[in-house]
């Protein structure tokens, strides 16, 4: 039972990971002829493209990428509940449970795309290879802020730090 709940529990994480990862390439504007977020968008339009008929974009807000999210997101929580065999949860532990764990992916996803975005500034600086833009494009607005604070220090930059270390306190306040 153990190995079917990890594998439903993967393959739903994977499918939200997908959806989250589209709104926040939407919300940044990143480039979609890159060819890891043309993956992302390919693999998210079964569901996208359908819901785009029914529900219109809100200004920057994509409203058919949301509901999807929420709805994945909400399916994902309950397949957990029901394989740990809780049958009935309070609604509104529910959504609180299911944004949580949406607020800890959004963070989890800039913590890694943070760490992949500082190692790849040292093997490869002003270089190009495909996701790097991307990661620039996902990460550079949430640095310039961190370094309007902080500036850099020399050639030093310690913004990757100060945000890394402000993402991992709030995954920590979520627990």
């Amino acid at each position: 039972m153990e190995a079917i709940r990890f594998i439903v529990d993967m393959l739903l994480w994977l499918l939200l990971l997908a959806f989250v990862l589209r709104f926040l390439f939407q919300l940044v504007r990143a480039d979609f002829r890159d060819p890891m977020a043309d993956a992302i968008v390919r693999v998210t339009n079964w569901l996208i493209r359908p819901l785009r008929r029914l529900l219109p974009p809100v200004g920057k807000i994509d409203t058919a990428t949301v509901v999807s999210i929420l709805a994945i997101a909400a399916v994902r929580t309950e397949a957990t509940y029901a394989l740990s065999g809780v049958w009935f949860v309070e609604p509104l532990g529910f959504a609180l449970g299911t944004l949580k764990d949406l607020a800890a992916m959004v963070l989890k996803i800039y913590l890694f795309a943070m760490l992949l975005y500082w190692i790849a500034t040292f093997v490869s600086p002003g270089g190009y290879a495909p996701g790097i833009r991307l990661l620039a494009q996902l990460c550079e607005p949430i640095l310039r802020r961190v370094r309007r604070l902080i500036p850099p220090i020399g050639q030093i930059d310690f913004s990757f730090l100060w945000a890394s270390i402000v993402i991992s306190a709030l995954l920590i306040l979520l627990r």
